[in-house]
């Protein structure tokens, strides 16, 4: 029984023992955002309110993920996507058609989502431990790896601000406040 007991006393064992509480990893205005694509591909952008569960926001962007490789060395990104659809939804998120716009200038046209595909559900079980980084992914066959090139990914925390019901901007948050890439994702719906 007394052999037990330091087991029992730590808390990494216990959470280990008794599972962990369901409740939402990230604070309410924290999301965690992944930007990822393979090198002769298109970029795609996936917005999960918890790292460990489905995403609640993906679209593939008409932006070559080349592109934006070439746009984050420069320290500076900026996405805007604009809905112009006239509906009632609440949630500014719950558009589907949007304009992408990478850094002023208009890249083209995406549709949300409804359901995540196999490759998407891939990606984000491989980056289930990740919080924030950089970096390449295997692929999930050689095939494709052939064919579209490496698996790139970006991964970070994003503040996410309300401005309105028909605005919403994520501000990706440097863990330690230096230096690094600035990236902002704006989404809008004109009236």
């Amino acid at each position: 029984m007394f052999k037990l007991f330091p087991m029992l006393s730590s808390g990494c064992k216990m959470v280990a023992l008794l599972g962990r509480p369901r409740k939402a990893l990230l604070a309410h205005n924290v999301t965690t955002g992944t930007l990822y694509g393979h090198r002769r591909g298109r970029l795609t952008l996936a917005l999960q309110d918890d790292p460990h569960c489905v995403p609640t926001f993906i679209i593939e962007l008409p932006i070559l993920t080349t592109m934006f490789h070439k746009e984050i060395a420069t320290g500076l990104v900026r996405l805007a996507l604009e809905s112009e659809t006239r509906t009632s939804r609440k949630k500014v998120l719950d558009e589907y058609v949007w304009g992408v716009y990478c850094n002023g200038r208009k890249t083209g046209y995406s549709i949300r989502r409804k359901h995540s595909s196999d490759d998407e559900l891939y990606v984000m079980q491989m980056l289930r431990g990740v919080s924030m980084g950089a970096g390449v992914l295997p692929c999930p066959t050689e095939k494709e790896a052939m064919v579209d090139g490496e698996l790139t990914y970006l991964r970070g925390r994003f503040e996410k601000v309300v401005g309105s019901k028909d605005s919403e901007a994520f501000y990706m948050i440097n863990p330690d406040g230096g230096e690094g890439p600035e990236l902002s994702i704006f989404f809008v719906r004109v009236q």
